[in-house]
């Protein structure tokens, strides 16, 4: 590691505690502001359908699987034995699947710095056999607060952008300017490339590369203090990366430098078409105890 990002993993604005990391630029006052700004009622679901087929890549990521582990049938005829009169069945299923699977938030113990973890942690006292100790997805609070969603999928005149196409500062500055829409303290910015059309129906194409954001374009997103970054690809950063001396630099930046959560396969495709740019966004982790992230079902109500 080099001095700056020594420098960046050894500064925590919210003590050596913390855990929580840019969710604390969500506060109080922020949630009510969110809230207060629904109007309509009117919800959007962000996520996509976790089942058979959905994307996962193979070297570290086992392939989602469903089978029933119980069934009313089953059931019933156990039942028989006993003295229960009312036939009541029971369907109960087994599931083999990582938590990274389909839409999800990377907890801020997901990636590290060498053996660096946010707010200075060192992954041989912070991981164990069993998850994390700390930095797990059950730290991740009830993100409650102002949405942000730009549309980059036009940049180059398509539908969609392609793999390894970078968006930049800059562009994401003019995205936010056609839509006169500026980042406050504690948004979370979420980015559709069109990539996400590609989700469950080519999977190798899905996961052979990405658009997404570069370093460049990600320091000033979280400079401008964010609380999460999400975009409709399945790492919210473009790969191959820009250096290719370097693997997941953003999940670097964002996790461990920042503690910004990303949240992946987002669906933004309803709500870019509807041209909603500002919305209250919900997003309610399941605190699966030591994970390294949590499949979510986020919501944008406006």
């Amino acid at each position: 590691m080099n001095d700056k990002t020594h420098q960046h993993i050894h500064l925590c604005r919210w003590g050596s505690d913390d855990q929580l990391g840019a969710a604390n630029y969500i506060t109080p006052e922020k949630r009510v502001a969110a809230m207060h700004s629904v109007r309509q009622g009117k919800t959007f679901d962000l996520s996509r359908d976790i089942k058979i087929g959905v994307p996962n890549i193979k070297r570290i990521q086992p392939q989602y699987a469903m089978s029933m582990w119980i069934n009313a049938e089953h059931g019933l005829r156990a039942q028989k034995n006993t003295s229960f009169t009312n036939e009541c069945g029971s369907n109960i299923e087994h599931i083999n699947m990582t938590l990274h699977t389909g839409t999800h938030i990377d907890a801020l113990g997901h990636i590290t710095i060498g053996d660096r973890m946010y707010n200075n942690r060192r992954t041989r006292n912070t991981l164990g056999n069993g998850g994390l100790r700390e930095l797990g997805a059950e730290k991740i609070p009830a993100l409650i607060t102002r949405g942000v969603c730009i549309d980059a999928s036009d940049l180059d005149g398509g539908d969609y952008l392609e793999a390894g196409r970078v968006i930049t500062r800059e562009e994401i500055k003019a995205l936010l300017a056609r839509q006169n829409t500026t980042l406050t303290a504690g948004d979370i910015l979420l980015i559709r490339t069109g990539w996400g059309k590609f989700f469950a129906k080519d999977n190798d194409k899905y996961l052979a590369g990405e658009p997404g954001i570069g370093e460049d374009a990600a320091e000033w997103i979280i400079a401008q203090q964010v609380s999460a970054i999400g975009s409709d690809n399945m790492a919210v950063e473009v790969l191959p990366a820009e250096n290719p001396k370097k693997d997941m630099p953003v999940h670097q930046q964002a996790l461990v430098e920042a503690g910004v959560y990303l949240i992946e396969n987002l669906n933004l495709d309803e709500l870019c078409a509807a041209q909603v740019h500002t919305f209250c966004f919900l997003l309610l982790p399941v605190k699966f105890k030591g994970a390294t992230g949590c499949p979510v079902r986020p919501t944008a109500v406006i």
